[in-house]
């Protein structure tokens, strides 16, 4: 892990990635059975093998153009600090309802303690009680946790600790604060969505549903995962974010199925003025709202319906001209393609974007639209070379990874763009 410190700084969802934040796909993910699938938010069983050999590809085109840092090795270099070690592992024991273990996981090498606080731990059968339990772990692992966006988000120079809408993943958020509370690698402010809600069920936030689109712009998604209790809370800690007026538009998801789980699945920035869009619910009349919160000086001083997303992002300056995932001809293609997170894209330089491969119809309206389209193993063995394409897409295998419900951008979490 690198020595020197950085301070993060995300002003748009498409300035140029310099470094970011990811989890390599390890054993928790086949820590999974298809009786316990649906409680660890998935749909269907992983092939681990399959799914690194995709996710190596997203690496390989990230390590050319940003620093990648990866969750693990930072969970372990704050393991070696005592007190930090003991702040962590109390707050996880007493979240999960586990404190008989605090002595065991204290006696835990850094290393060993974070593979078992990602992987899970295994229940210990001290009792008649434990043996007839219906339950293999005490720590549960983390399967979800190669979707870096969703536990934390930084806004500006501010980390967001995000308040997870599902218990299995709760443990993401309290080693994220943890690590940027730290300040081992970063330099950072850290806002937390647990202290701030007083633990409220209400309060619900995640960092999918959490879009930068400008310095003074947010745009959240309001569905199953991101409440309006989260979001209200968002926007006032946004209010006392430097000062003048600000604005948060906030589009309303359908909670099923489950490929809206966060706003990211249907509308995600490729350049400055340009988005990749579900059109059935981002551009067509549906009972889903568009609201327009105004904030000058830091108070709510406006909320209004919009008619949809573009429409309030040209009323303060930019024009986004939208693109349809899975092309404009057929409404089955933009079905089908936007379940296997076809308008998920990882912008990482204005114009140039990551996505899978198997969506098609989608890389062929990207195309129609100026952008070429090329393979990560391109850009890996430098057939191509970033600095020397404009508008591209690179694409990935994506035959394992899609199962778990996310693209590109839940995969990553920007820590600074220039």
């Amino acid at each position: 892990m690198t020595s020197s410190k950085i301070t993060l700084n995300v002003q748009s969802e498409v300035g140029k990635l310099d470094a970011v934040l990811t989890h390599y796909p390890g054993p928790e993910v086949e820590n999974m059975t298809p009786r316990n699938a649906q409680r660890a938010l998935y749909s269907d069983i992983l092939n681990l093998s399959i799914a690194r050999k995709e996710y190596d590809q997203l690496l390989g085109v990230l390590n050319k153009s940003s620093k990648v840092y990866e969750v693990s090795e930072l969970l372990t270099d704050v393991l070696k600090r005592e007190n930090c070690k003991e702040t962590l592992i109390r707050k996880i024991c007493e979240m999960e309802q586990v404190t008989g273990y605090i002595d065991y996981l204290m006696d835990q090498p850094a290393s060993a303690l974070s593979k078992i606080l990602i992987e899970g731990l295994p229940i210990q059968i001290n009792t008649l009680t434990d043996f007839l339990r219906d339950e293999y772990y005490a720590l549960q692992p983390l399967y979800n946790f190669y979707f870096t966006r969703d536990p934390s988000v930084i806004i500006g120079n501010n980390a967001l600790i995000c308040k997870m809408a599902n218990g299995v993943r709760v443990r993401e958020s309290l080693i994220l604060d943890a690590i940027f509370k730290s300040n081992l690698a970063f330099n950072t402010e850290v806002i937390n969505s647990y202290d701030l809600s007083k633990n409220s069920s209400e309060v619900k936030i995640e960092g999918g549903d959490v879009l930068v689109i400008r310095e003074d712009i947010l745009l959240i998604g309001n569905g199953s995962r991101t409440s309006a209790q989260g979001i209200d809370m968002l926007v006032k800690e946004f209010c006392k974010i430097g000062t003048g007026s600000k604005h948060v538009i906030i589009q309303q998801l359908p909670e099923s199925p489950e490929s809206f789980i966060h706003l990211d699945m249907v509308f995600t920035m490729l350049d400055t003025n340009t988005a990749m869009v579900y059109k059935p619910l981002i551009l067509e009349s549906s009972p889903y709202q568009t609201v327009h919160m105004e904030i000058d000086n830091g108070r709510v001083v406006k909320i209004s319906s919009a008619s949809n997303i573009l429409s309030v992002t040209s009323k303060l300056g930019i024009e986004i001209e939208p693109i349809v995932c899975g092309g404009k001809a057929d409404e089955w293609n933009q079905e089908r393609e936007q379940w296997h997170s076809g308008a998920n894209f990882l912008a990482i330089a204005p114009g140039k974007v990551i996505s899978y491969a198997r969506n098609i119809h989608t890389l062929e309206e990207l195309n129609k639209n100026g952008y070429e389209v090329v393979t990560a193993s391109d850009i890996i063995g430098e057939r191509y070379h970033l600095d020397g394409l404009s508008k591209c897409v690179i694409t990935i295998e994506g035959s394992e990874l899609p199962r778990g419900g996310g693209g590109p951008r839940c995969m990553t979490m920007p820590l600074l763009r220039s």
